[in-house]
């Protein structure tokens, strides 16, 4: 299982960040409580990139912890994100995306011009039992392998199957 540093939940391990230099882009993917959309979405661009993309992750009113259906989500594809704290987005992080996505957050959500957009009407998993998030979840990966592919990112080695079957 893939598990993502507990001192910056949003960043890829160091390792790799490290090797990745300072010409990655940086996404960053807001909702409204960072407790369960915007979180997916990091983790997989996190887990698929392998460090090749700075990823962060925050909210317009964070909720107090990660949606704990969600961590069970990811767990199931071998990611873990059950270390993650929902956070607020800065201002400072809109301006230095390259890209940020916004799901669900509204007039919320901030906007900076000369950053690129993109707004995904990805459903809610707040409220939703494990069978109802694992479409949620995957239709996330699907557009974050669409998101990496315009940025012209292919997955990672060890980043690029995951194991659906799951009951």
């Amino acid at each position: 299982m893939t598990t993502l540093p507990e001192t910056t939940p949003h960043e890829p391990p160091s390792a790799a960040s490290a090797a990745a230099g300072p010409d990655r882009p940086t996404v960053l993917f807001l909702c409204v409580h960072n407790a369960g959309r915007s979180q997916m979405a990091a983790a997989w661009l996190a887990h698929l990139a392998g460090g090749r993309v700075k990823v962060l992750s925050g909210g317009s009113a964070p909720a107090d912890a990660v949606n704990p259906v969600v961590v069970a989500a990811m767990a199931e594809v071998g990611i873990d994100i059950g270390r993650h704290a929902p956070r607020a987005w800065t201002d400072a992080e809109v301006r230095a995306a390259d890209a940020v996505v916004t799901m669900g957050c509204g007039d919320a959500c901030p906007y900076h011009p000369g950053r690129r957009y993109e707004d995904w009407p990805v459903h809610d998993p707040a409220g939703l039992d494990l069978p109802a998030v694992r479409p949620i979840r995957d239709e996330i990966e699907q557009r974050v392998r669409a998101l990496m592919a315009t940025l012209g990112i292919a997955p990672a080695p060890g980043g690029a199957v995951v194991d659906r079957a799951v009951g």
